[in-house]
């Protein structure tokens, strides 16, 4: 099959991709150049122990030959590849070689891509940051302006070498050792950088590091280039996973490999189903009766094109192994289909153990028996022709109703390989409008291989013949002849403990709180058995002196907004602190954060000693029981107050005191030993190393360590003498028949892993606790060990001791020249920053007296302003009091006229009804007398209104209006002297109007006059004036 098959069905996983290399765990190069080592630089390149700090580091490497840490490689995710493209030119095969830039490059295992533009690189301080490999991105292909086109030549396997080569030419432009290559993005999609891509590598040594840019013409290219460097970083592991055993499977291969994990859950009671434990070995299931449990197979497939799982069309349980097909009892299907990853196709089922058929696994197993469990998934691949099924037998232990269990650091599930061998249907065979390709050969899993390599090789079965029955962990795989070291952090620890235990610690603690400064009796006893994992926690700090720490504990806060020196050691040694344990093999997990920060926390707090390389295993220990706060105070207590430090102090003078004390302690508990050890010239610095510096955690398993640890807290940094001698003590028969070399090498690699088991473990603790090791004795070999020194000293040739007392000056010189430096430094930034404060106060003092000038001239403004308002004030006064009598007079003048005017018209009101009565009276005596006069009588009517009389007479007529002529006038004069009398009263009440009027505005003008400006004015200035000269008096 071609290259496109091979990526073209990859599911999107990640637009990046990151490697945890040998480069990371290089601490202290002893070779000057760069060139990496045949098997991607874990073993031939040396590490050495790097103490930050007081001490001499060359003399420390010296001495102390064994390293704490191991590097460890991650298995990597594969990105997203839609497909090859034609800037995918070809593939080349041969050998790599060593080239120079600007050499022609020759053909090699690798994939060419074209079309390629060189950006630029820049220097990054976080290599595996998403985030700032993306701002880099995009601010190179923002700002370049000289872009390079090249062609890109990424190798198939780790030892080879990525290579900028120019398109023209095919001449070297520069190369980059993939052990190098840290950390791999692409562009995001929908923004300008989605046809970039960029890679970032330690420039030179591990504390520089750069990032490389390049654009690609064919956008959906890039996905293709960073499944290479994932296919070139998967294959850089040394230790590879159980699938790795079986040869390399290239596309064309008619093996496809599937990764198929098995997990159960109960009923937790709150609605929910957990997982089940697995038991101390990892290879039973444990199991309640009577719960209602879920099966979920995970089926992942991991080699060649990628297969199309259609649907699950079963899921089959039985008791027992090797059970018939008749025998399978199948289950309720809950749900089936992808991961959200897109990675693993997932199939829940449900298991009710209470039916007669699974009445073998529902009844409580004797506890040291077990009993099998067969599953089985049948699947339906788009590409196959006939179901497939797989087959998983697993042990099952079901527990006691009562017993408790936890769990929280237990694998959970059980897992294995199956290799599924297809060959091609033929097109004559083939259904029509069928997408079925392939037809099944043969179907085996890892467990059946194996069994059948141990049947084809009797030696071997006598090396664990019932191993190979039952699959196992690959990290249990390994044995204790191989020659890989075991893993910091490996071993789970169960949190089972016996309800008379618990009962027992609850009672103490109990009794310990009411009195946190006295330790109970019995506390020692208890805790040479070990303190129940469910507790140590909380027992871990009240041994440690810890339960009042609130100020520790704000300190540490404080302490980790701060900037470290030792920053960059620290974040090195994060990546390879118990590597195998899930809380901290996360790269930027919850667990390296914390760990990077307490770690760091303690550099800023412990000046003199600051970080030392071995520190992260303690606190990684105390992380795994307790906050990171709370880790971090015991962790201070541990250093300063069970002087853990003092071995870091003046040269390592007291860790070679410790190892002289051992060796001693060794003549007189194992003398053969002792010996032996002495014709082969194994001296205790050459092994015990890291036992003192960082108390057993770095390399044994967690059971083991976290029992020290308990001893640790109760009796003192001593217990460390009894751990190694019980540990030399059983390895005694074994270590008589080493060399030098065989001795070192079991040390590293057998010693370690012969603890895994829990049972060993245990025996080697009660043998460490039964050792009674005086601190008379102590004391005594340590007197022994100044007076050996001071006598070395005193023999010593005169020229070697001045030589050793030259170098211990110079030294001392040069620290003292490096701390004068960094005073005079110090002073000098110092005397800038006063002369800089200094000149700021003298401007200061200049802008204040302008100031104070400007100030006394308002000053003296104000004055003249407050005397020409009081001048202003007084005339106000003198010309409002002016007005004031002037409108008071006037007002005065008005009420008397208007007090004639009133007077004037009653006067004229009176005159007028006088008048008006007299006109009626004398109109009745007219009437009267018209009444009375017979001619007029006929003139007139009775309301006084003349009557026409129709008939006429001549003579009569002109005395008639004679008559009428004169009481006409007499009434007209009446009529206008009615009318003046009127007019003249209108006059008068006009007047009255008018006078109030004007009253009226004079009190208005009088009342404004009192609320005018001037008068506040002058009432605030004579609220100053008053207040200055009460100050004044």
């Amino acid at each position: 099959m071609d290259d496109k098959a091979s990526v073209g069905k990859i599911s999107v996983s990640s637009d990046s991709v990151s490697t945890l290399n040998s480069e990371d765990f290089v601490l202290v190069s002893r070779l000057g150049d760069e060139t990496p080592s045949t098997n991607n630089g874990s073993d031939d390149e040396k590490t050495g122990l790097k103490i930050v700090g007081n001490g001499s580091e060359q003399q420390l490497q010296q001495e102390l030959e064994d390293v704490l840490m191991d590097p460890s490689v991650t298995e990597l995710p594969v990105p997203d590849a839609p497909g090859c493209h034609p800037l995918c030119e070809a593939s080349y095969r041969n050998e790599p070689s060593d080239l120079s830039p600007g050499t022609p490059v020759p053909d090699e295992d690798s994939v060419v891509f074209s079309k390629l533009t060189y950006l630029g690189c820049a220097s990054v301080n976080a290599p595996r940051s998403e985030v700032e490999a993306l701002r880099m991105v995009s601010i190179l292909r923002s700002q370049c302006q000289m872009p390079l086109d090249v062609t890109l030549s990424v190798p198939g396997v780790s030892e080879g070498t990525v290579r900028l080569l120019d398109p023209q030419t095919s001449t070297e432009i520069a190369n980059y050792p993939i052990y190098k290559i840290l950390f791999c993005v692409r562009g995001h999609d929908g923004t300008p950088e989605s046809d970039c891509f960029a890679f970032t590598e330690s420039h030179y040594n591990t504390e520089i590091f750069r990032i490389h840019v390049f654009r690609c013409e064919i956008q959906e290219a890039v996905s293709r280039i960073l499944y290479s460097f994932a296919t070139a970083f998967r294959r850089s592991a040394n230790k590879a996973p159980l699938a790795a055993k079986a040869p390399p499977l290239t596309p064309d291969s008619d093996v496809f490999t599937f990764t198929v994990s098995l997990e159960i859950k109960e009923d937790d009671g709150k609605g929910t189903f957990s997982a089940v434990s697995k038991d101390k070995d990892r290879q039973s299931f444990k199991l309640r009766p009577g719960m209602v449990k879920k099966i979920v197979i995970y089926v992942q497939q991991t080699s060649n094109k990628e297969l199309a799982i259609e649907r699950c069309f079963g899921l089959l349980l039985s008791p027992g192994k090797n059970v018939k097909n008749s025998d399978m009892h199948l289950l309720d299907l809950e749900s089936m289909g992808k991961s959200s990853d897109g990675k693993s196709y997932i199939i829940t089922g449900s298991w009710n153990p209470n039916t007669p058929q699974f009445q073998a696994v529902n009844e409580e197993t004797p506890k040291d028996k077990f009993m099998y469990m067969t599953t089985a998934v049948d699947l339906v691949i788009t590409e196959v022709e006939e179901p497939v099924r797989f087959l998983l037998e697993t042990r099952v232990r079901v527990c006691s109703p009562n017993e408790r269990l936890f769990w929280p650091f237990s694998k959970r599930s059980y897992t294995e390989i199956f290799y599924l061998k297809l060959r091609p249907v033929r097109m004559s065979s083939r259904k029509s409008n069928s997408d079925t390709l392939y037809e099944v050969v043969s179907l085996e899993s890892e467990t059946e291989r194996e069994r059948r390599k141990t049947t084809a090789s009797p030696g071997i079965l006598s090396c664990g013949s019932h191993g190979s029955m039952v699959p196992s962990p690959p990290e249990d795989d390994e044995e204790e002849d191989n020659d890989e070291p075991l893993l910091s952090g490996s071993g789970d620890v169960s949190k089972e403990c016996g309800e008379k235990i618990l009962e027992t610690w609850g009672d103490l603690l109990s009794k310990w709180h009411l009195n946190l400064a006295v330790r109970p009796k019995q506390l020692p006893a208890l805790v040479r058995n070990g303190v129940p994992e469910a507790l140590r926690g909380e027992v871990w700090q009240l041994l440690a002196g810890c339960h009042n720490n609130d100020h520790l504990v704000e300190e540490y806060r404080t302490l980790i907004t701060k900037e470290s020196p030792q920053d960059s050691a620290i974040t090195r040694d994060i990546n390879r602190t118990f590597p195998a344990h899930d809380y901290f093999k996360d790269t930027g997990g919850d667990g390296q954060d914390s760990l990077y920060k307490i770690c760091k926390a303690y550099s800023v707090y412990d000046e003199e000693i600051g970080y030392c390389q071995g520190q992260s295993f303690l606190a990684a220990v105390l992380l795994l029981h307790m906050p990171e706060e709370q880790a971090f105070s015991v962790l201070v207590k541990i250093m300063f107050e069970y002087g853990l430090r003092e071995l870091f102090k003046q040269n390592f003078e007291d860790l070679h005191c410790k190892f002289f004390q051992l060796e001693r302690l060794m003549q007189e508990c194992i003398p053969d030993l002792y010996t032996h050890f002495l014709n082969l010239s194994l001296e205790a610095h050459m092994y015990a190393s890291q036992w003192f510096l960082t108390l057993f955690t770095a390399k044994f398993p967690l059971y083991m360590v976290f029992h020290i640890i308990d001893l640790l807290l109760c009796e003192g940094i001593s217990v460390i003498f009894n751990v190694a001698l019980a540990l030399l003590k059983t390895s005694k028969d074994d270590l008589l028949q080493t060399d030098f070399e065989g001795a070192l090498k079991f040390f590293r690699v057998p010693v370690p892993k012969r603890y895994r088991s829990e049972e060993n473990a245990k025996k080697l603790m009660e043998l460490a606790c039964s050792m009674k090791i005086s601190q008379k004795k102590l004391k005594k070999y340590e007197k022994e060990y100044h007076t050996i020194r001071e006598q070395q000293e005193q023999q010593e040739a005169p020229i070697e001791r001045y030589e050793r007392e030259n170098r211990r000056l110079q030294d001392a010189n040069m620290r003292l020249e490096q701390e004068n430096d960094d005073l005079a430094h110090e002073l000098v930034s110092s005397k800038i920053a006063l002369r800089k404060d200094l000149d700021n106060a003298e401007e200061k003092s200049d802008a204040l007296n302008k100031e104070l000038l400007i100030t006394k001239q308002k000053l003296v403004e104000s004055e003249d302003e407050k005397r020409r308002l009081e001048e202003e004030s007084a005339q106000l006064k003198e010309m409002c009091r002016r007005e004031l009598d002037k409108s008071e007079s006037e007002i005065r003048k008005n009420g008397s006229i208007i007090g004639e005017y009133k007077q004037i018209c009653s006067q004229l009101s009176e005159r007028l009804e006088k008048q008006q009565t007299a006109n009626r009276g004398e109109l009745e005596k007219i009437r009267m007398k018209v009444e009375g006069c017979e001619k007029c009588s006929i003139l007139f009517s009775k309301e006084g209104r003349l009557k026409v009389i129709s008939t006429r007479k001549e003579g009569s007529e002109e005395d008639t209006d004679e008559e009428k002529e004169a009481l006409k006038n007499q009434l007209r004069e009446m009529e206008l002297e009615l009318a003046q009398t009127k007019l003249q009263l209108v006059e008068a009440e006009c007047k009255i109007q008018d006078l109030e009027h004007h009253l009226g505005l004079a009190l208005n003008e009088v009342q404004a006059a009192k609320k005018t400006w001037f008068n506040r004015t002058l009432s605030s200035i004579k609220t100053v004036t008053g207040a200055q000269g009460k100050e004044s008096v």
